[in-house]
């Protein structure tokens, strides 16, 4: 054995060892013994085999099957795949706009009452704000006379029909209250779906109070009322998202519009979360926009944990187009060595650092053009271990 592929094999038994918890000596003894070996030749001829040795072993790193265990390596074998052409856009988070609402005063009056912060979560039908408005109070007294109103004429009709079919009173009375009745019934119900109108159903408010209510679950994004002041039905009061779904926007050029269609899938990534997620294209824009020139689309991302805030930044990564390939591994395999992409190949002694032409990338797969067979087995997992101890032992070659 050379003597670059002795000190190799020296710091990979220390690292091993370390690993295994054996003491330090362990691996100096190896790495004496390799070099007591390398000098038994007295007259020289050991040294020229040396340094043949470390032509044909170049690239080389020599592990045992237990130490390849302990620095926990694990291989993949490389292998035919499908690789997608990738096309990347900008894109931000925004707010549901089908789970947004605006929840404006429907008649102008005082805020008596707040009973939400900013940020909180509501459920559907929570109170949120109790408004005072005069507007309110004629409605409920206009309800009220028609009520009465319907009352007396209904105690009218009843009577003229009963004297009506004893013979007493004329058919002409007895249809002028029905007429009558029916007239009231109908103002009666007006002054209730007015009211309805303003106070909304179900309001368990009275006088001229009335109350705003949320129309569904979700959390208070914006709030502009506060105690005593006079508000307008031209008020936005609040602002109320359900943050549990939102919308990735962005935007596609018309070089583009003729590869991305609704319905295909889309990788959703934020450098700043560090975090990815899937979805796919809900909404394409039949226009484009007359200062970008640009198709808006988006695709809807379920947010459970609240993540995704709108106004995030993040990247829109598409799969144009798919193609078969001979040889793929999987893009943890590729490290680089003397500035080209390598993968560490399993060899019958160990691993050989092999370099290779790379290809296109897709799904966490690179596809490898030249220097790679397939079936051959690479490091998934490791592999920088191996490039570590690959550059130890070109520097100590070196000096």
């Amino acid at each position: 054995m050379s003597r670059k592929s002795a000190l190799v094999m020296a710091l990979v038994v220390g690292f091993a060892s370390f690993a295994a918890g054996y003491p330090p000596a362990v691996a100096e003894e190896a790495g004496h013994g390799h070099e007591e070996h390398g000098h038994g030749d007295e007259d020289g001829h050991g040294e020229e085999k040396g340094h043949g040795d470390h032509e044909e072993q170049e690239g080389l790193i020599e592990l045992s099957d237990e130490q390849i265990r302990t620095a926990g390596i694990q291989l993949a074998k490389a292998g035919p795949g499908a690789i997608g052409t990738r096309l990347s856009l900008p894109g931000e988070i925004r707010f549901d706009e089908d789970r947004t609402a605006h929840v404006v005063p429907r008649t102008p009056g005082v805020v008596e009452s707040v009973e939400v912060n900013l940020g909180q979560q509501v459920k559907q039908g929570q109170l949120l704000a109790v408004i005072a408005s005069q507007q309110v109070s004629e409605l409920r007294s206009e309800l009220a006379a028609a009520n009465r109103r319907l009352d007396l004429v209904r105690t009218t009709y009843r009577r003229e029909e009963k004297l009506w079919k004893e013979g007493i009173s004329a058919e002409q009375d007895y249809l002028q209250a029905r007429q009558a009745m029916h007239e009231a019934e109908i103002t009666q119900a007006n002054a209730s779906q007015k009211l309805k109108a303003i106070a909304g159903e179900g309001s368990r408010a009275s006088g001229n109070r009335y109350e705003l209510r949320a129309p569904f679950a979700g959390t208070v994004v914006e709030k502009h009322l506060v105690l005593g002041e006079v508000v307008s039905d031209a008020s936005n009061a609040f602002t109320l998202s359900d943050l549990s779904r939102v919308w990735a926007t962005f935007s596609i050029a018309p070089k583009d519009l003729a590869v991305v269609r609704v319905g295909k899938p889309v990788k959703v990534v934020s450098p700043d979360l560090q975090t990815e997620v899937s979805g796919s294209v809900a909404y394409i824009g039949n226009l484009l926009g007359e200062q970008t020139r640009t198709a808006t689309a988006r695709a809807v991302l379920n947010n459970p944990e609240g993540a995704w805030r709108p106004g995030l930044f993040v990247s829109i990564e598409l799969t144009t187009s798919s193609h078969q390939v001979s040889v793929s591994v999987p893009a943890t395999a590729i490290q680089t060595v003397e500035e080209k992409p390598t993968v560490f190949v399993r060899v019958e002694h160990g691993f050989l650092a092999q370099p290779v032409v790379l290809g296109g990338t897709s799904d966490g797969f690179v596809e490898i053009r030249q220097g790679l067979d397939a079936g051959a087995e690479v490091v998934t997992q490791g592999s920088f271990v191996l490039k570590s101890e690959l550059g130890k032992g070109s520097a100590d070659h070196a000096h």
